[in-house]
């Protein structure tokens, strides 16, 4: 089977290699038409690399949810939105098509970009997830074992998925008639400080706001949490999480870091306008995290629960993901003698 994924490949990428190698002249750029046999090779070349991807992201779906299956509570988790093999297919693709834009849109190739891709990855859909599973749901339905297999979880994808997605892509050598870039000037110790602090605010708000007028306004998960009964005001609810859990804002900060580390990666790296980063990174920060509460989870037995928490993260990381990219985009470019 893998010989005749190499061979098939090899021959999209000749066909790729034949129909996009041709020099242009540079005053021909803006009028260049790609002719019809151009488009349908490109388009097979990544529909096939699109469903490698696929097939690969689900077994290691299928693996990584081995690891932590005899674990998990035996109670039964409702149904999700959509039946159950339609749901992996959805999460598997839209998983990799947020996989294949990050590693397209980034500048580096080879060992950089295997590197900077599977630590990003790792942070962000695994890290910074399970410390909020570990501050929240640790004696509710996770117990210490749970734990920390849930974080070991996240590494095979992380460190052994994404090099293979770099492979399937032909990212390992640099794309055909690329430049070097201009380098990157490191940012002033002043402005990352204050930089960082908005991005702390930014994060506060969203998570907050985010949480009481999207997942705290349904029943369901304020009995899930342990606080049924009417919902406070805004600002009372602000005032009740002060007072009786006063690490959560502190504990926020370091998830905080964890998020600017793992976007950054992806920011220093794109070869993209601000504007078509800013979606990558929202994308990438909101959806691979996210786009699992659709399956059934005994974690959130609750389908309720896990579509509110869906719709409340998807939306606040998404937003969150834009600015964090208008702020740590760089701005300072270097040209190269």
């Amino acid at each position: 089977m893998m010989g005749e994924f190499f061979l098939l490949k090899k021959y999209t990428d000749a066909v790729e290699a034949e129909v996009f190698s041709k020099e242009v002249p540079v005053s021909a750029v803006h009028t260049l038409q790609v002719s019809p046999f151009q488009a349908v090779g490109k388009m097979i070349g990544w529909s096939f690399r699109f469903a490698v991807l696929v097939v690969l992201y689900f077994i290691f779906l299928m693996f990584s949810g081995k690891v932590v299956a005899p674990y998990l509570p035996t109670s039964p988790a409702e149904p999700g939105p959509v039946p159950q093999m339609t749901g992996l297919l959805i999460v598997c693709a839209a998983t990799v098509l947020v996989v294949m834009g990050v590693i397209h849109s980034s500048r580096w190739h080879g060992w950089k970009l295997i590197v900077s891709m599977s630590l990003a990855f790792y942070l962000i859909m695994t890290l910074v997830t399970q410390l909020e599973a570990w501050y929240f749901l640790l004696g509710i339905t996770v117990g210490p074992e749970l734990m920390t297999r849930l974080f070991l979880q996240g590494i095979p994808t992380a460190f052994i998925f994404i090099p293979l997605a770099i492979l399937v892509m032909g990212r390992i050598r640099p794309l055909t008639g690329e430049t070097d870039s201009p380098a990157i000037a490191p940012m002033p110790l002043k402005e990352w400080l204050w930089k960082l602090g908005v991005i702390y605010l930014t994060y506060l708000m969203l998570y907050y706001t985010a949480g009481h007028f999207i997942a705290w306004q349904n029943p369901d998960v304020r009995a899930f949490y342990g606080s049924p009964g009417e919902a406070l005001p805004f600002f009372q609810q602000m005032v009740h999480v002060f007072t009786t859990d006063p690490w959560l804002t502190p504990y926020q900060l370091l998830r905080t870091l964890i998020w600017v580390t793992g976007a950054s990666l992806i920011i220093r790296g794109s070869r993209l306008p601000i504007l078509q980063t800013a979606l990558i990174v929202g994308l990438a920060l909101s959806v691979p995290q996210n786009i699992g509460h659709i399956l059934p989870n005994s974690l959130f037995p609750l389908n309720s629960v896990r579509m509110s928490h869906l719709i409340e993260t998807a939306s606040s990381t998404f937003i969150f993901g834009l600015i964090m990219t208008w702020l740590l985009y760089p701005k300072y470019a270097i040209k190269k003698s």
